[in-house]
């Protein structure tokens, strides 16, 4: 029993331990790491039906397929719900109350979410670091997404040091010393057999060699969840007393190899590269371009996938409706006089447009229609079809036998069809409002980020690029006044990169250096002439849309106290350290204004510059 613990605890890897150490060694962007991320997830969500499984085990010494089947589908059904329900609502509260909102209320309310999602999952028998992430998958969609990430940060980086403080605590020296021969051989398992095995494991999913191994030694060390694990063992005395102190010790190795393990990664994978057969490195970079490029599917396919998304999540929300129905409406409502029927005609009001959407919301409709052209595939379509309409007939009986007889649901059920088909068009109608609230929240930073894009921008279409200055550039060395860059090609010079130091919104006597990143900022056809203008000035230069630490804001002047003041007066470019690009006066849109204008009320600036300067001037 020792063993089977010992082997889930080293097969899940530490969160909270990559994580950091992705932010202190600044590769969280890099996709290795959305690689090592996506696998951490997986994990989590897999520990907690090897939880289950093991707690099985524990206590009866056989394995239940049953069991963990139940809890398969009661983690589905609790997943999807969470993740529905959170998003059709906290957006909108978010969204409604952000007038009344000050940064203070938001992190409360943001700790506030994630801790209650914490309660809802262990109450349920989940992991808490399971709720923990759905709600930030949840927040995490909304338009203040980064806002309150910027808030909860300091609450993250304490209970960071928190969390190492106290597995170091949890670490005895003697203990240490008396099991030093498994500490070590334990510690070793980890870091090679995780190091071997998750390599192994990304390049059969096509992932290019040096992400592979980038990936598996990022992923070589255990952390929480593994004492969470040893824990369970010890709880139910189905381990020995000294695999607890063991795990801690190897978890300490193991964060201490972490970091170095990482670092060390892209040149081992690049060694590794040069020194495998050539022969070896083609079959992989063959594989895994092969695997790269299987994007299409069958039309089957795209119509089941559609099929199965569709019925399950349907199917989990009715359930959960009748499941509170049963559980709150009808036993409030039993004791009253036509109370069986009024709980089922409320219950049934609420389901009724999800019932609609089970039987009769098309999806995949290309793709169906053209199946249907074919006469093989007509009686499978039909199938899939009437199976829909089966299984919302079925959860109307379901309901309503809830309330009632067995004589009566027989009754009730033709009743509840035929008033059903009678309101379809009505039904139609408001479960399309619901899925389109539930999906404007979904989308919701996407819209607001297109709906900037289209305000903030328009009329020129402007946007930043990067672009290197090369070491033979004849323009390096002279200053911005002297290019004259925006008069004679109408773009801006936002901020320059010299290696380790970035110049926010560069002054005019600011010269340029080979080697230097300058990020500017205009239409394509502007952008594109300054890249005309590089070329001719013997440039290496590429250009790369990118998202620099400055950002290009729309502010709409109501009550600020620059009204009435020229554009020099306002001091807007000290105070944002940026730089106005364009106003709008009663409809009116000028590029680049003079520093002599006048911003009167009502006036649309836009303005580069930095992003938590602009978001406070902004709230101003």
């Amino acid at each position: 029993m020792d063993s089977v613990f010992l082997g889930v605890i080293l097969a899940i890897s530490s969160t909270t331990i990559i994580l950091k150490s992705f932010d202190e060694l600044g590769v969280k962007t890099q996709k290795f790491a959305g690689i090592v991320i996506g696998s951490l997830i997986v994990q989590d969500i897999l520990a907690i039906l090897m939880m289950v499984l093991l707690s099985t085990i524990a206590v009866s010494n056989q394995f239940s397929g049953m069991d963990l089947l139940l809890s398969v589908l009661k983690l589905v059904f609790f997943l999807v719900i969470w993740f529905l329900g959170g998003i059709f609502i906290i957006p909108t509260v978010l969204k409604k109350t952000k007038h009344l909102l000050t940064d203070e209320m938001l992190l409360i309310i943001s700790l506030a979410l994630c801790l209650t999602m914490v309660g809802l999952a262990a109450n349920v028998g989940f992991s808490p670091a399971l709720g923990a992430f759905i709600m930030g998958s949840i927040i995490a969609e909304t338009t203040q997404a980064e806002h309150i990430e910027h808030l909860v940060k300091p609450v993250k980086d304490l209970f960071g040091a928190v969390f190492f403080v106290s597995v170091g605590m949890l670490i005895d020296p003697e203990v240490l010393y008396q099991h030093a021969v498994p500490v070590l051989i334990l510690s070793f398992v980890t870091i090679f057999g995780q190091s071997i095995s998750s390599t192994f494991g990304a390049l059969l999913s096509g992932q290019p060699l040096k992400d592979s191994i980038r990936t598996g030694m990022s992923l070589s060390q255990i952390g929480e969840f593994s004492f969470i694990i040893a824990t369970l063992g010890m709880t139910l005395n189905a381990t020995s007393s000294f695999l607890y102190p063991i795990v801690v010790a190897v978890s300490a190795v193991t964060v201490f190899t972490t970091p170095f393990m990482i670092k060390y990664s892209l040149p081992f994978s690049e060694y590794v590269s040069q020194k495998l057969p050539r022969k070896w490195t083609k079959r992989i970079e063959r594989y895994s371009a092969s695997t790269q490029a299987i994007k299409t599917v069958s039309l089957w396919q795209t119509v089941i996938n559609a099929f199965l998304i569709q019925v399950v999540v349907l199917v989990v929300i009715i359930l959960a409706i009748i499941s509170l129905s049963a559980s709150y409406i009808e036993p409030l409502l039993d004791e009253y006089p036509f109370g069986n029927a009024l709980g089922a005609l409320i219950t049934l009001s609420i389901i009724a447009p999800f019932l609609w959407a089970l039987a009769f919301r098309r999806v995949a409709v290309n793709e169906v229609e053209e199946l249907m052209q074919d006469r093989k595939s007509r009686g499978p379509m039909t199938m899939l079809f009437f199976i829909r309409i089966l299984l919302s007939i079925f959860f109307i009986g379901l309901l309503l036998n809830i309330f009632f007889s067995s004589r009566i649901t027989l009754i009730a059920v033709i009743i509840a069809i035929t008033i059903y088909l009678i309101f379809q068009k009505k039904l139609h109608i408001r479960y399309h409002k619901i899925e389109n609230h539930f999906l404007a929240n979904l989308h919701g930073r996407e819209i607001a980020k297109a709906k900037r894009s289209r305000s903030d921008l328009t009329p020129w279409d402007g946007h930043m690029a990067v672009f290197d200055i090369a070491t033979e550039s004849n323009i390096a060395g002279e200053s911005l006044r002297n290019l004259q860059l925006r008069e004679l090609l109408g773009i801006n010079i936002v901020s320059i990169k010299r290696g380790e130091i970035t110049i926010h919104i560069p002054q005019r006597n600011e010269r340029i250096f080979p080697g230097d990143e300058v990020c500017v900022i205009g239409t394509d056809t502007q952008v594109q002439e300054f890249k005309k203008y590089l070329d001719q000035h013997e440039t290496d230069v590429s250009p790369e849309i990118n998202e620099p630490d400055i950002v290009l804001r729309q502010i709409e002047l109501k009550n600020h106290t620059f009204i009435g003041k020229s554009i020099k007066e306002s001091k807007l470019r000290e105070n944002t350290k940026g730089l106005i690009v364009g106003i709008e006066k009663r409809g009116i849109r000028v590029l680049n204004p003079e520093s002599n204008v006048i911003l009167e009320k009502d006036d649309i600036l836009w303005i580069v510059g930095d992003r938590k300067l602009l978001a406070d001037l902004g709230h101003d």
